[in-house]
């Protein structure tokens, strides 16, 4: 049901009444439990993962030194999404997001798609993490006799309980998290920086501009290679958009949020930007490769002990951060789906602490699913789901630039109003950012192992989605009934 029609029967109705009820029922009885800082760092989680850590190497490697020139391409795209959903949060916080704001502009098709592809892409990366984090957890010799698939529902169960406590502790979890990734991050550019200013040598190589000028120079193998690798970068931006999600439980969101997105473009531009020049002047990016973080392949070259040791503690923090993201977010969208029809019903309920369990033991059923395919399949387990999830993340990225322009359309005919905190350039912005975003997943055509077969399933996904549509709009037309009635009675 649209928003314009909620406010009609609410003035109507109860002149007063606008302010207690709100306008997505799937918003009522949350806490607000995060605090600025909470949501900071959970817009920096976003921007740092293994994307950075781990993803890196392999694609320094592939672009050479033009890689910056990729993340920061794409890194600026990432933040107009992020900067549309910002916009949009100001103008009505909700934890059901851009599945709220695209119920509002786009009807409930466009939420119910909006939602199930972002489940689609949280449930896949789930079992992606919890894959990554058994992996990772096997590099240390102790636990090499362990099963893969038990340390994958170790972690699962860990990861499960700290989300069904309260959205506190969520915050909590994720605020050091943030801090480890951003600490090593800082460390390993200062080590960097002085390697860069006493000319120390690293593998053999003094580090500077000469390392590039005499490997190739910035765009070694010439510029296709840094456009195909963008398909893989846009994704190391996946879960930027969580900071609409986390606005819902915040006290202050008009506060908090402009400055959490806005932070978002500088801390791209320190981080992958930053580090990968760094990499690019420390080290031949022929020296890179994609199965070894690029931080350990230059500590390794110095001789810093435990340095394998170190990063894989990172990389294993920033899978867990992912996953514990996947199942607070997914919860809260799937009960604002659940509210509307579109979701089944049991992932509405809320705990004692307000925290929807069922959206959340949803979510971490398929991740079960997924420890099953560790079981069967350990060794390609990471790249099946990997692939699919990517599908989901173009998907949401692409409805909530689409939401915003038809918000801005209305702003323009007089409908609503536009908040202070504004995307700049509109529609321009986000039509550009719509085409980008559909290159990059016309790009994955070119990876014929996994990416073709990965398009391949768009028409199968496209059937699933309509199928269940037709299973859920008759419980969507009831719910939408008796909310109007709820508000105008």
């Amino acid at each position: 049901m649209s928003k314009d029609a909620v406010e009609t029967a609410q003035v109507a109705a109860h002149p007063q009444a606008t302010a207690t009820i709100p306008a997505d029922a799937g918003d009522a009885g949350y806490s607000k439990g995060l605090k600025a800082r909470h949501v900071n760092m959970i817009a920096i989680g976003g921007a740092i993962g293994t994307g950075l850590f781990l993803g890196a190497g392999g694609r320094l490697r592939d672009a050479g030194p033009a890689l910056a020139i990729a993340y920061l391409v794409c890194g600026v795209f990432a933040f107009f999404v992020v900067r549309a959903l910002g916009e949009l949060v100001l103008y009505r916080p909700s934890s059901g997001s851009f599945v709220s704001y695209a119920r509002e502009f786009l009807g409930e098709k466009g939420a119910y798609v909006a939602g199930w592809m972002y489940f689609l892409n949280w449930s896949t990366t789930g079992i992606a993490d919890i894959t990554a984090i058994a992996l990772y957890t096997h590099y240390w010799s102790m636990f090499t006799s362990i099963p893969q698939w038990v340390l994958a529902l170790i972690a699962l169960a860990v990861v499960l309980a700290v989300n069904l406590i309260s959205v506190k502790i969520f915050g909590e979890m994720e605020f050091w998290f943030a801090i480890i990734k951003v600490a090593t991050l800082v460390g390993f550019m200062l080590i960097g920086i002085f390697l860069l200013a006493t000319q120390h040598e690293v593998g053999g190589q003094t580090p500077g501009v000469g390392v590039i000028t005499d490997n190739g120079g910035v765009i070694p193998h010439g510029v296709m290679p840094v456009v195909l690798v963008m398909q893989g970068v846009i994704f190391a931006y996946a879960a930027l958009e969580l900071v609409g999600v986390a606005a819902g439980e915040t006290a202050e969101p008009e506060k908090v949020v402009p400055r959490a997105v806005n932070s978002i473009m500088w801390r791209v531009a320190l981080f992958y930007v930053g580090s990968v020049v760094l990499l690019a002047l420390l080290l031949p990016s022929s020296v890179y490769s994609g199965d070894e973080s690029p931080f350990v392949t230059v500590l390794s070259k110095i001789g810093v002990p435990a340095a394998g040791d170190v990063m894989n503690l990172v990389v294993l923090t920033a899978a867990m951060s992912s996953l514990n993201s996947g199942l607070y977010s997914t919860g809260r969208i799937l009960r604002s789906m659940a509210m509307a029809g579109s979701a089944p019903r049991f992932t509405s309920v809320m705990s004692r602490s307000q925290v929807p369990y069922g959206g959340i033991l949803l979510t971490c059923g398929i991740c079960v699913l997924g420890v099953g395919l560790n079981y069967l399949m350990p060794s390609q387990a990471f790249e099946i789901v990997l692939n699919v999830a990517s599908l989901g993340i173009i998907s949401t990225w692409v409805i909530i630039m689409i939401c915003h322009l038809v918000f801005v359309r209305r702003a323009r005919a007089g409908l609503l109003t536009r908040p202070h905190f504004r995307l700049p350039g509109s529609p321009v912005t986000e039509i550009a950012t719509i085409a980008f975003l559909l290159a990059c997943l016309g790009m994955m055509w070119n990876d014929h192992e996994v990416g073709r077969k990965t398009l391949l399933l768009i028409p199968v996904l496209a059937v699933m989605l309509v199928a269940g549509w037709f299973g859920v709009r008759r419980r969507v037309a009831r719910n939408a009934e008796q909310e109007l009635g709820r508000l105008t009675g």
